[in-house]
């Protein structure tokens, strides 16, 4: 593979000074831009991020990023991002209930990646994007394996958002924009805000009973990162990309182990209908999908080779380091 489709090896004088621009730029936004920083040089590829916070602007700028003030809520707001980048890491997640413009929003569709693919098109073309979705436009798949190829069919409002916003960078592809679609479950790590299910267990939730468990999917953030950075470089024209680890396990089977390593007791186990009585309508949904994800594109197309295999390592790598 040329050196210049590798963001994680040297690249040649010519590519060195690529413009990245991340939208929504939290924990993963963070780590991509470290990675990439630590990978090529922090003189061989300028790194811009988009935030609507302005008291996050030292943050950004003390991770070597230059930062810019604007709001996918406010599309005006987004002017001078038209042909800034050539390279674009989407992370922003759309609208919750009630969250967007006056008066809330209740839509199921994703107005902010709207709002990004018209400014996008007012400026020079960029080259490559990558989005971040989620594993949750496949629906319940009753625990079945399921590759890219498999029909999204969204069975949540917040899914339903993530199919549009998917469909509405795809459109921006077929214009000659790289676009890359990582699906992703859920993400964990240490040193991530909520990224392990410690505070779940010291709270007792219960989880369902094996029989009735829901299998799960996880990717360490870290690794989430660097399949962002690989996409940007690497990611086949309009692609969707399955990006999980190998830990194949359900959900209680995934707290017990948490709570093993952390000293803690596990969580009780309930059936489905002593659930439904205990938890809200949005923490079942939670357990009402079920599903293994195949990752042969991210491993045989992006070349990722997970530090983190399984959630077992990446918990115990968060404990070694205290």
């Amino acid at each position: 593979m040329p050196a210049h489709q590798n963001p994680l090896g040297a690249l040649p004088a010519r590519f060195r000074r690529p413009r990245l621009l991340i939208v929504g730029c939290g924990d993963v936004g963070l780590r991509a831009a470290r990675e990439l920083g630590a990978a090529s040089g922090a003189q061989r590829c300028r790194v811009l991020a988009l935030t609507s916070d302005p008291q996050r602007l030292p943050l950004l700028r003390a991770a070597g990023i230059t930062a810019l003030v604007g709001d996918l809520d406010r599309p005006a707001s987004l002017r001078r991002l038209a042909g800034l980048a050539t390279r674009v890491l989407h992370l922003a997640p759309p609208p919750g209930l009630g969250t967007a413009g006056q008066g809330g929003y209740s839509g199921l569709a994703d107005p902010r990646t709207v709002a990004l693919v018209r400014t996008l098109r007012r400026g020079a073309q960029a080259q490559a994007l990558v989005y971040v979705s989620t594993s949750g436009v496949y629906g319940d798949c009753a625990g079945q394996w399921v590759s890219e190829a498999r029909p999204v069919r969204p069975m949540t409002a917040r899914a339903r958002r993530r199919v549009h916003a998917e469909a509405s960078l795809r459109a921006l592809g077929r214009s000659g924009v790289r676009v890359s679609l990582l699906r992703a479950p859920g993400i964990y790590a240490s040193d991530r805000a909520g990224g392990t299910p410690r505070e779940r267990l010291l709270r007792g939730a219960p989880a369902l009973v094996e029989a009735e468990d829901v299998h799960t999917n996880h990717i360490h953030a870290d690794d989430l990162a660097r399949a962002c950075l690989l996409a940007l470089w690497r990611g086949r024209p309009q692609r969707a990309c399955n990006i999980s680890d190998a830990s194949g396990l359900k959900l209680g089977q995934y707290l017990d182990l948490a709570a093993d390593l952390y000293g803690l007791p596990r969580p009780p186990r309930l059936t489905r209908a002593q659930a439904a009585l205990q938890l809200s309508p949005l923490q079942m949904s939670f357990l009402g999908e079920s599903r293994r994800l195949l990752t042969q594109r991210m491993e045989r197309e992006l070349g990722l080779q997970l530090r983190y295999p399984t959630v077992l390592q990446g918990l115990q790598a968060g404990l070694q380091r205290g």
